[in-house]
């Protein structure tokens, strides 16, 4: 069953595809993104990745957490799921508050 990831401190200029490379040398990436601002579109400097299982996605937290990626030291960890409306980011009510993450 895949597993989400949060990634954090992510350089600017960061893609899905970088992203998705860096995390496939421990297992298989199922979607990759990062998060921008809706008005911007500028990265907002954090992202998440789906690996393909929860084996997987556990080898990225030990081993990748902490490196260097692009020149900043990254922060990966499970990512949290939203619970009930309105939860994670300002929910569906009647704006999208949460940019681009409502589209994951």
């Amino acid at each position: 069953m895949p597993s989400k990831l949060y990634v954090g401190n992510l350089p600017f200029s960061v893609t899905g595809d970088d992203l998705s490379e860096y995390f496939s040398r421990v297992g298989t990436v199922e979607k990759a993104v990062v998060v921008s601002d809706k008005f911007s579109g500028q990265s907002r400097g954090f992202g998440f990745v789906e690996m393909a299982d929860e084996e997987s996605a556990e080898k990225a937290v030990q081993s990748l957490n902490g490196t260097d990626f692009k020149g900043r030291t990254i922060k990966i960890d499970h990512a949290r799921e939203s619970t009930g409306p309105g939860g994670g980011g300002g929910g569906r009510r009647g704006g999208g508050g949460g940019g681009q993450r409502d589209r994951w």
